[in-house]
């Protein structure tokens, strides 16, 4: 179950437990003051676990800055065999293969992409959400060159 569906559960649980069990004595302001301190509360901690982030700042393992600028990021990123990363997120890029290697992708809704690469080849990615997974035998390097979007 998906952790929006899992909030959706609560606040309905929630709604249920002020406007029909109502305790003697207590106001439903007060009620409604409790319900809305934990959707504030939720919705932080959910947003720190479930969403996606910079694969530097939750990965910095596998995960280094090369480059920098307005117009692009470059990453190195470096896996050791059997070694896994955490749901993270790029933007448009291009990747381009330093070593062969056999990866996992596992995406937000659970489902997973099998991938090979060899050293040598590039590739478009698009924006998205993942979480990598080494399932080769080797050590594999690939440079990742994130772009960016224009500042208006």
């Amino acid at each position: 179950m998906s952790d929006y569906k899992k909030f959706a559960l609560l606040i309905n649980a929630l709604l249920i437990n002020i406007f029909f069990n109502k305790q003697k004595g207590v106001s439903t302001m007060k009620h409604i003051s409790k319900f809305f301190a934990i959707i504030i509360v939720a919705f932080f901690l959910l947003t720190g676990s479930s969403f996606a982030q910079d694969a530097v700042k939750v990965d910095p393992k596998h995960y280094k800055v090369e480059f920098e600028n307005d117009q692009v990021r470059v990453l190195r990123v470096n896996y050791g065999p059997g070694e896994k990363s955490v749901m993270h997120e790029h933007p448009n890029a291009v990747a381009v293969f330093l070593s062969d290697g056999q990866n996992k992708f596992t995406m937000p809704d659970g489902k997973s992409q099998d991938a090979k690469f060899t050293a040598g080849m590039t590739m478009w990615t698009p924006a998205g959400k993942h979480l990598p997974e080494n399932t080769g035998k080797k050590s594999f390097e690939v440079l990742v060159v994130e772009l960016k979007s224009p500042k208006k």
